[in-house]
């Protein structure tokens, strides 16, 4: 028999618990303190918007499935097989609670814990901000044998005002039904959004990170835009986080299979948590650490992140004493050396969240340390501990401590480095051209292909506030390299001593001399790897600068089009398409590289701000980012190969496109 999670039967969600608390006044007018933006990023808020609110019913343990389709008219459609929104009469507001749900701005039954005992939906602004934005939404909930519907609009009286959601009639019976669950069709308003085109990549990535947070939870995605098969797919993971550690893991080398896997419980003065932690070490060199809250990615960590590190480190020191590979006059290893080429899924479900940080993800509960501490001592110290287990957590230990002994090396070469870099300062101001101004908020500094481009970047920029360092050579792939190594090359020393930020644990953005980091490079397969390796660099050793978006790509153009006086650039095909249709007798140039201009074709094309396009590098999913970066620059050949073979366009700067977005 196919093992299915349990659907709870409980039908005690009813209208009584939905509680109002404000209006949905200010959405239309600004939606970007709603949804983030106005671009993709907030269109596709929109959708999780509503799946949150599906896998709330799964997560929570009343649905087992939930579908997701994008429509041809690119409208979307989300179905759930969960308990259906309540449809009697609020007490309060004298209206059904559909309409409450979609028409106030934080009404719902997510904030006490009598509805839901975990919510992701509780970070979000809500289905009423999706109705707010969109052309229209349609709403169908089956429960309890009926079947309900209700559809909203939005729309401009004759004095041109914006009326937002309004219901086009209360929720209406349309009959029985066997189905069960609420199913919710959107068109977001292209009045609002620069384009209403869902990425079929991005829908399909993060249905599948669900799916690995929620096991065995059925999640179906269809993309009726797509002609052929692969329009559908589905994802059911019975493993759950371990087969996310798993596929994580999949091009790198696994020093022990499968994942460790374990799961704890505990109460606290705000209400249960429960934690699922999956962990399993590779070969390699660096630490892949990813968390979640009620199915929330918190990329910049947390509380329950630094409960983990902190109890990993003591169950494994204790570890290593009981069995005697540390001597009592030994040190205690840090965390650090346990968790070298460690990838790790931390999942947790709590009911009162409180979020920190730049971009809401961090997580700040001090009870979440507190329970995740005692999860990981109590649950992970027998399973290091039972004799089956010997060789995987010998290997563990033996990691650590060859860790141990590179990260003494490597802080000799910190200091080394160090001490080397004020002796080397004037040949690096030498290669580096730095700018005039003082202010970090204003400078900026373009990490150049080649001396060729350098010296043309040189002559070009405006001295003022942009800082030019010439690439001599291509940098060193650090995914293959420990630390130590990476100090040694000489490209990524530049690089380091032009930031001032320092790398790794000694990182400090509040030492950046640039407020804009801009990697410029041809647009051909290795300004590509050149990309690539850069991109790699800062991403493994100084995060921070993506996460904080101070991470460029110049976008030169690759085409010259000259008529007479009049001169254009074009930076793809179709721009080019556009320039000439109906053009003639003009001559057109094709840019091999950046060298070929000269420096005041540089300026006004790329170096500019009045001109120019840069393209912002961002993290929206760090695992899959992960899961790129070892794909595209590990050991392993014939994935890596596959990828390119299937994705790249050398022409597009698109290496990392599919989650380290570029905006």
């Amino acid at each position: 028999m196919e093992n299915k999670p349990e659907k709870k039967l409980d039908h005690g969600y009813t209208v009584d618990d939905i509680r109002v608390m404000e209006g949905l006044e200010a959405v239309r007018v600004r939606p970007g303190m709603y949804i983030g933006s106005t671009g993709s990023r907030g269109l596709h808020h929109m959708l999780w918007e509503i799946v949150d609110n599906a896998v709330d019913e799964a997560a929570n343990g009343f649905a087992t499935e939930v579908s997701v389709t994008i429509n041809k008219d690119n409208s979307v459609t989300v179905e759930d097989n969960g308990r259906g929104i309540p449809v009697g009469i609020h007490e309060k507001m004298h209206v059904s609670g559909v309409e409450v749900v979609y028409t106030q701005l934080h009404a719902g039954g997510k904030f006490d814990n009598d509805s839901y005992g975990f919510s992701g939906g509780l970070h979000g602004v809500g289905a009423s901000v999706v109705n707010a934005l969109s052309k229209y939404v349609e709403v169908e909930v089956a429960t309890a044998g009926k079947l309900y519907y209700m559809r909203f609009h939005s729309y401009r009286d004759d004095e041109g005002n914006m009326h937002s959601g309004v219901p086009v009639e209360p929720l209406k019976e349309m009959g029985r039904t066997r189905r069960q669950g609420t199913k919710v069709t959107f068109m977001p308003d292209d009045e609002v959004f620069e384009t209403v085109e869902m990425n079929t990549e991005i829908v399909s990535k993060r249905l599948r990170e669900l799916a690995y947070l929620n096991k065995g939870v059925l999640f179906r995605f269809t993309d009726n835009r797509i002609k052929g098969d692969n329009k559908y797919r589905e994802y059911r993971y019975e493993g759950g986080i371990v087969d996310f550690v798993t596929y994580l893991n999949a091009d790198k080398t696994a020093l022990y299979a499968p994942p460790i896997y374990f799961q704890g419980a505990r109460n606290t003065e705000k209400g249960m948590i429960v934690c699922e932690i999956a962990m399993q070490h590779n070969d390699g060199y660096t630490e892949s650490l990813f968390s979640y809250v009620n199915n929330i990615p918190t990329t910049e960590g947390g509380t329950h992140e630094t409960g983990f590190k902190s109890a990993f480190t003591k169950v494994m020191n204790d570890y290593c004493r009981k069995v005697g590979i540390l001597k009592d006059k030994d040190a205690s290893l840090s965390g650090d050396d346990f968790r070298e080429g460690l990838t790790c899924v931390i999942s947790l479900k709590m009911s009162s969240i409180q979020f920190e940080g730049q971009t809401k993800t961090r997580l700040g509960n001090t009870e979440a340390r507190t329970a995740v501490e005692s999860i990981v001592q109590d649950e992970l110290t027998p399973i290091l501990e039972n004799l089956k287990n010997a060789d995987i957590s010998n290997t563990i230990a033996d990691k650590a401590v060859k860790a141990a002994k590179a990260r003494e090396a490597a802080r000799r070469a910190k200091s080394m480095a160090r001490e080397k870099s004020k002796l080397e300062n004037a040949p690096l101001v030498g290669k580096l051209s730095s700018c005039t101004g003082r202010n970090p908020e204003l400078n900026e500094l373009f990490i150049v292909e080649g001396d060729s481009a350098g010296g043309s970047a040189k002559q070009g920029r405006d001295r003022r506030f942009q800082a030019i360092l010439p690439l001599r050579g291509k940098p060193l792939n650090v995914e293959k390299r420990r630390i130590e190594q990476v100090l040694e090359n000489d490209e990524c020393r530049s690089i380091i001593t032009a930031l001032g930020t320092g790398i790794g644990e000694d990182f400090e953005l509040k030492n950046l001399k640039y407020n804009k980091v801009i990697i410029l490079s041809d647009a051909d397969q290795d300004g590509a790897h050149i990309r690539a390796l850069l991109l790699t660099f800062f991403y493994r050793y100084t995060k921070e600068l993506i996460t904080s978006g101070h991470v460029y790509m110049g976008m030169p153009p690759l085409y010259k089009v000259q008529k007479g006086n009049d001169v254009r650039y074009a930076y793809d095909d179709e721009e080019l398409q556009r320039i000439t249709k109906g053009l003639k007798g003009y001559t057109l140039q094709r840019y091999k590289g950046l060298g070929e201009m000269n420096p005041e074709q540089l300026w006004e094309t790329t170096l500019n701000p009045e001109n120019r396009s840069l393209v912002q590098v961002t993290i929206e999913d760090a695992a899959y980012v992960e899961h790129l970066v070892t794909l595209l620059m590990g050991d392993k050949v014939q994935p890596r190969k596959e990828y390119i073979t299937e994705h790249a366009d050398f022409n597009k700067v698109d290496t990392f496109e599919d989650k380290v977005k570029l905006n």
